[in-house]
């Protein structure tokens, strides 16, 4: 009887332990999703500041030359000092997660999007192969023609064994990773574009910047891209 006892309760331990060490990545599984409600508490957040500064945005400040949908990053101690959260979402990069806070048209409506930092990682190891071939052969590894001053990349030349892409936090699929003439890294958008273009009602023209689409209608922002615009319905890069 005793050691039936000994059994049991060493079993109820382990299973004790394991349950304590697995629930905290099983929350922190939950945190990494771009839950609808965190991004509701933080643009509450956003519109009180807004009310008790006078119109000012909880922003860090970042160069002019940023891109327009990295440009606008939410500072939670900003919003902390203000007591208008009491903590920093689970899914934002402060607290360990995997998107980045921002805004989009900061001094209109001001809106809070997120950035998916697993792009971020993406584009970041792509460059870091692309440099250490540049530092060999001075020009970067241009690959085809995509459009004017745009190319893919010549995945063999970094050692890789098929195209570079990155998983679309729109759609889940693979997006391609592009190249300006100065060597510069981007996500190709098109296949996203393309399918809300289709879903979403939108008044776009040739020359407009169709981004927002995208930027306005889902949680996420098109980080890493390049302009595009709308010509016979499809969307194209928008060469200036």
């Amino acid at each position: 009887m005793k050691y039936t006892f000994k059994i049991t309760f060493t079993l109820l331990l382990v299973i004790a332990i394991l349950s304590g060490c697995l629930y905290p990545e099983s929350e922190k599984s939950k945190n990494q999703e771009a839950h609808e409600d965190q991004l509701v508490r933080v643009q509450q957040a956003v519109d009180d500041y807004r009310e008790a500064t006078n119109g000012l945005v909880p922003i860090r400040t970042k160069e002019n030359d940023t891109p327009i949908f990295q440009k606008y990053l939410i500072d939670f101690n900003l919003l902390k000092e203000k007591g208008l959260i009491s903590e920093i979402p689970g899914n934002a990069f402060e607290n360990g997660g995997k998107y980045l806070y921002a805004l989009i048209t900061p001094d209109d409506q001001p809106r809070v999007k997120l950035i998916d930092l697993r792009v971020t990682e993406t584009i970041r190891s792509i460059n870091i192969r692309v440099n250490t071939y540049r530092d060999e052969h001075l020009y970067p590894p241009f690959g085809e023609v995509v459009a004017d001053d745009i190319y893919s990349i010549d995945y063999k030349k970094i050692g890789l064994e098929s195209t570079p892409t990155v998983e679309s936090p729109y759609s889940k699929e693979s997006l391609p990773i592009v190249m300006d003439t100065n060597g510069k890294l981007y996500v190709d958008y098109r296949i996203d574009l393309n399918h809300a273009l289709h879903e979403y009602e939108h008044d776009f023209t040739e020359g407009d910047d169709i981004r927002y689409i995208l930027a306005e209608n889902t949680p996420f922002l098109p980080a890493y891209s390049l302009p595009y615009t709308i010509k016979n319905g499809e969307p194209v890069f928008l060469i200036k």
